[in-house]
Formats: structure tokens, C-alpha cells, sequence
């Protein structure tokens, strides 16, 4: 099991993404403007765009570059021109640590 800890709940901004890198995978994590986190991989189903530069929306992630929306909660793409999903990562917190497990896909 790959379980790493990629943050504080006070280094993540509600709203925002940011890119982390475990065992060489690249994954966004991501907090709603609720502060419900998620971890998503962070290369756009369409393109080799990174998802972590993208904007957050509701409860979802758009790519900056061609405007494709994906689901937070289980990477389904809202809108064209991606059609296939991005894997979702199991995120744990436990008090102010924020955790990814990679081995676990939703």
C-alpha cells in the first residue's frame, strides 16, 4: 500500500488544487470551496495537461487548456472534448494530515 501524506488540511486552499508526485505518479489533490478533499490523477484525460493548473468548480475540475470538466468524486468527464475518465485516489485525513492512498482507485 502506497499511503502518503501530501499535506495539512491549512495547506490546502478551499477552491484550489495543488500537484503532487508519489512513486513517480503525478496526482492533483483537490479541496471543494466546501473542504471536502480529493485526489484525482492529474493529466487530462484529452490532452498531457495538467489537471492541478485547472480551475475548481462545485465538484468538479476543469483543464485549463481545452475546457474539459471532470467529476471530483469519481473522475467521469462532464463534457467534451475528454470522453474518458481519470483515476480517483482514496484520500484520508487524520487530524490536520491530509493522505493518498495510490494503491486504492475509486
Amino acid at each position: 500500500m502506497t499511503r502518503e501524506l501530501v499535506g495539512t488540511l491549512d495547506s490546502i486552499a478551499p477552491g484550489s488544487a495543488m500537484k503532487v508526485i508519489i512513486d513517480d505518479l503525478p496526482i492533483a489533490v483537490v479541496r471543494e470551496s466546501s473542504g471536502e478533499i480529493h485526489a484525482l490523477g492529474d493529466r487530462c484525460s484529452h490532452g498531457d495537461i495538467s489537471l492541478s493548473d485547472g480551475f475548481v468548480e462545485d465538484d468538479t475540475i476543469e483543464c485549463w487548456a481545452h475546457g474539459s470538466k471532470f467529476g471530483l468524486t469519481d473522475g467521469s468527464p462532464r463534457n467534451f472534448p475528454a470522453f474518458e475518465p481519470v483515476h480517483v485516489y482514496t484520500v484520508e485525513i487524520n487530524g490536520s494530515d491530509v493522505y493518498v492512498d495510490t494503491t486504492t482507485r475509486k
